[in-house]
């Protein structure tokens, strides 16, 4: 597949979803709601679970299934309550020392004016601020669609994982296409211009770990041993994390992220 055919296949809807990687990959999950300040935010679910014999904070978000599900997730789109939601979450785990894992799959963040009202970019940034200085470990899987600030705010990690066939933007390909070339129909190359998929992304260092994906998610003899080798793979890089002082985590978050977009000026 080309980049943008991808792309478009991780907005299929034939993807498990957050809230099935939580169920597949997690026991005992406690979900837990609200940001204290405004209100619950049902694109963002998340709480406390067991990872095989490991407590996890888990937070995800959650585009929906059908169409009422959508509808009440908001398609994956957080509102600043969301950010705020997590943010709370993430801090609670350090509290407790509990690693924390996080399920990537959103558009964007949403950009209504309510949400513009109740300051969806400073509860963003303050993801992005809070996250880098946290003392316990973070791990990050992008399960699908990673866009923008709004999967950025989740995903300021020690780790950061992509399935082979999602991508992690700063802008979609068709909002790119309009701001260059004024014409969203030629998505396709700002696809292979801005080179979001897992393997360039891979290269450019940004991710750790590209995950295979089974080619049909909905044989369950597929889907059951890719949930079983990921759970495999979360719980051994959460005990590699959890290993490390927190002054050294901090230091390696840090320098992974001072690396990225790095100029080399010998580079032709």
């Amino acid at each position: 597949m080309t980049i943008f055919e991808k792309i478009q296949y991780t907005r299929s809807g034939k993807r498990p979803t957050a809230a099935a990687y939580i169920d597949a990959l997690f026991t005992d999950f406690i979900q837990l709601h609200g940001d204290r300040r405004f209100g619950d935010d049902s694109a963002v679910i998340g709480g406390i679970a067991m990872l095989g014999d490991i407590p996890v904070t888990v937070i995800g978000i959650e585009k929906g299934r059908d169409t009422k599900d959508k509808i009440q997730h908001n398609f994956g789109q957080a509102n600043p309550e969301g950010y705020r939601k997590a943010l709370r979450l993430m801090k609670q785990a350090e509290k407790f020392h509990r690693p924390i894992i996080t399920f990537v799959d959103t558009a964007g963040a949403y950009c209504g004016i309510g949400a513009e009202e109740r300051g969806q970019g400073s509860a963003i940034a303050e993801n992005l601020y809070e996250m880098m200085t946290m003392k316990t470990p973070i791990l990050s899987v992008v399960i699908g669609e990673g866009g923008s600030g709004g999967a950025l705010a989740l995903a300021v990690a020690d780790t950061v994982w992509m399935l082979e066939n999602a991508y992690y933007s700063v802008v979609s390909p068709e909002g790119c296409a309009s701001i260059l070339w004024k014409d969203s129909a030629k998505a396709s190359d700002a696809a292979q211009a801005l080179k979001p998929d897992a393997e360039s992304l891979y290269r450019l260092g940004i991710i750790e770990k590209i995950i295979p994906e089974p080619k049909d998610f909905s044989a369950d003899t597929e889907k059951d041993a890719f949930f079983h080798s990921l759970q495999v793979e979360l719980a051994d890089e959460i005990c590699t994390l959890q290993s490390k002082q927190p002054d050294i985590l901090l230091a390696h978050r840090y320098e992974k992220f001072r690396k990225v977009g790095a100029y080399d000026r010998n580079h032709n």
